[in-house]
């Protein structure tokens, strides 16, 4: 890793810690324990997705079926425990078999047809929405006991804070992304694949494997962000989460991670989702803001960050090119 994407890591994450001290000043409130355990709650679904994402964005790919799969797997759990005796566990498992599928599927058709991810995954995103429309296109509630249990359960903090159960899988999903993408021989895979595709095929590196891997990983995330959805909803909607696709790359960009590949942190992905669930918590705080301000103050997020990522390319460009000078002119 060169110093660039490390210090874009930094300045998001200085950026979501100004931004709290600064939201924490204004409304002393923001520090309480509830705001910091909600913040993770509400977004855990669209940081589980966002997790998967990092993984396509890295390898110089995109997915824009995720927040379609999100939807079917909400309808698709609400229907079938409605209509059968299928413990939701059993429904879970079979539930992730399908999603991971469906991943593997559009990244074996994104590598053998040499076909653009995003043709690919953009009818992925028609795919899934149209099968949760053929499932049921009305709100169809999840009444199981289970679901209940599962909402029970959280961590009291002494402040009166509640952390749940889905905050603490999205907490653990960053845990297991992080350990995956720096730790393993597939993390460093991942890389090269985003950095240069005909690079990474002269180190050997397994070229089919690692992107039918990529996009079966982000499959499944987006499958448990459903789940964790459907707990945090209680319902499945097809007209869900539309739009949650952009969301997603919003906080991947946010984060730091290039979107030609091949540099960038799921750490950073982690805290892009923070300040956008930050936005939102400070315009529920003023009362007076509409919701849109949400959307505009994303937007100039994504355009200041696109800008520093350019800069930071170009003065590494710059540090480098007189050393290339040097030894051309030898």
């Amino acid at each position: 890793m060169t110093r660039s994407p490390r210090l874009s890591l930094y300045i998001t994450m200085a950026t979501f810690v100004l931004a709290y001290a600064v939201c924490a000043w204004q409304y002393p409130a923001m520090f309480s324990t509830r705001v910091v355990a909600n913040l993770l709650t509400d977004n855990a679904f669209l940081g589980i997705t966002a997790v998967g994402m990092t993984f396509v964005i890295l390898s110089g790919g995109i997915d824009l079926s995720v927040g379609s799969v999100i939807a079917f797997s909400g309808v698709f759990l609400a229907v079938i425990l409605r209509d059968t005796t299928m413990h939701p566990l059993v429904a879970f498992a079979l539930l992730l078999a399908i999603t991971i599928s469906f991943g593997a599927a559009v990244g074996a058709i994104i590598h053998y047809l040499e076909m653009p991810p995003f043709i690919v995954t953009l009818a992925g995103m028609f795919l899934m929405r149209g099968l949760a429309y053929v499932l049921s296109t009305d709100s169809v509630p999840i009444t199981h006991e289970f679901y209940d249990t599962i909402q029970d359960v959280y961590w009291k903090a002494p402040s009166g804070g509640r952390f749940r159960l889905i905050g603490g899988i999205m907490i653990l999903c960053y845990i297991a992304a992080m350990i995956v993408l720096h730790r393993t021989r597939f993390g460093q895979n991942v890389y090269a694949l985003g950095g240069n595709l005909a690079t990474a095929r002269l180190m050997g590196v397994p070229i089919a494997r690692t992107t039918v891997m990529i996009y079966a990983i982000a499959g499944g995330l987006a499958g448990l962000a459903g789940i964790v959805y459907s707990v945090y909803t209680s319902a499945g909607y097809s007209l869900s989460t539309v739009g949650v696709e952009l969301d997603a790359i919003a906080a991947v960009v946010i984060g730091g991670t290039l979107l030609t590949g091949g540099s960038g942190f799921v750490a950073g992905t982690f805290f892009g989702i923070l300040i956008m669930g930050l936005i939102q918590t400070y315009i529920v705080f003023d009362g007076s803001l509409s919701s849109w301000w949400t959307k505009i103050v994303i937007g100039g997020l994504l355009f200041a960050f696109i800008m520093l990522q350019k800069a930071l390319s170009w003065a590494t460009t710059t540090r480098r090119r007189p050393a290339t000078e040097f030894a051309t002119r030898s």
